[in-house]
């Protein structure tokens, strides 16, 4: 069980949805690990959130240095990032901390950064690792005004990447924003894959609590037609 885990922007809510995912699986007996290959933005203290919620989440034993190859200091887009410490991202790197978590677990989900459109190296997109390793995309949408637009284009993107998109989550990020209900409708009527989650605003979004109403989300990717090698 392999996916690959993308947004429509930068604090969608990705990481929160794929933590409570890793904890959904795992639930339902599942060695559970989520993989950011690609992380750019610390803190003081040398880490990135993201990257640890992941490993928070994941079954235990999971090598960070796979979970994460590639971090960078700078919170910008990979590339820049990248740039900045004379560093390159190569397939090599990437495909061995892949190989080293699909076989220490048996869910893998691989979370992108940013949106989708995002340049990783002067030759290389993220678009290029879902489709490197057979993964069907997963979008987290941020639910908020311009939402609509968003996730349409992305959707529309995704496709014309050649992925296949196998659903979707709704993750209302804007509290004040009144017409979330029918935003999510529509988009549940021009998506062509199914809305595997609503997930309402939360001041303060426990990874647990998200986990426990994406039960029947992590049953569905359990029934999803495993991808041909």
């Amino acid at each position: 069980m392999r996916f690959f885990i993308t947004g429509t922007d930068t604090g969608c809510g990705k990481t929160a949805v794929t933590s409570a995912l890793l904890l959904a699986l795992r639930a339902r007996g599942h060695k559970a690990v989520g993989m950011k290959p690609i992380a750019a933005g610390v803190g003081e203290d040398g880490r990135n959130e993201d990257v640890e919620a992941l490993l928070a989440a994941s079954s235990p034993g999971m090598r960070p240095s796979s979970v994460n190859p590639y971090l960078f200091s700078a919170p910008t887009a990979p590339h820049i990032a990248a740039a900045r410490e004379g560093r390159t991202i190569a397939w090599e790197t990437l495909d061995a901390a892949y190989r080293d978590l699909v076989a220490l677990a048996d869910a893998v989900l691989v979370e992108g950064v940013g949106g989708w459109q995002i340049p990783l190296s002067p030759t290389l997109e993220l678009s290029d690792l879902p489709r490197r390793w057979n993964l069907p995309v997963l979008m987290v949408v941020g639910v908020r005004l311009g939402a609509l637009n968003h996730a349409l284009l992305t959707a529309e993107s995704i496709a014309h990447s050649g992925c296949v998109m196998a659903g979707w989550f709704a993750n209302v990020i804007d509290p004040g924003y009144i017409y979330a209900d029918q935003t999510i409708t529509a988009l549940e009527q021009r998506l062509r894959s199914p809305c595997l989650a609503r997930l309402a605003w939360q001041e303060e979004a426990a990874i647990t609590r998200l986990a426990a109403g994406l039960t029947n989300a992590a049953t569905a990717l359990e029934h999803y037609p495993k991808p041909a090698a």
